[in-house]
């Protein structure tokens, strides 16, 4: 499946980064399952993360366990667009790095 997955990206790594909406975001963590690059990881929101948030979404946070998704190897992407595909929140976008 990697190579296959490799073989379908658009970009060389470096060049796009996924996005994750964490007012949408539920970590159930499909885009750790499919990404073939290992862009994703859920863990607990960051205290900041969560205090940004408006108080519907904090208590959303809440009931879904206050987890979520981030992108600690963004750099890593190939925009295979995969995550943005498998999400069922539809909380993540890819944008060009800047």
């Amino acid at each position: 499946m990697r190579d296959q997955s490799t073989r379908d990206c658009k970009q060389m790594p470096g060049v796009i980064k996924p996005i994750v909406d964490l007012k949408r975001c539920e970590g159930k963590g499909d885009c750790v399952t499919v990404c073939p690059e290992n862009v994703f990881e859920i863990r607990r929101i960051d205290n900041a993360d969560y205090l940004s948030l408006d108080l519907l979404h904090r208590l959303k946070q809440r009931v879904h366990g206050m987890k979520v998704s981030y992108t600690p190897n963004a750099q890593a992407c190939r925009s295979c667009g995969l995550c943005v595909t498998a999400c069922p929140e539809r909380a993540i976008t890819l944008a060009r790095m800047t």
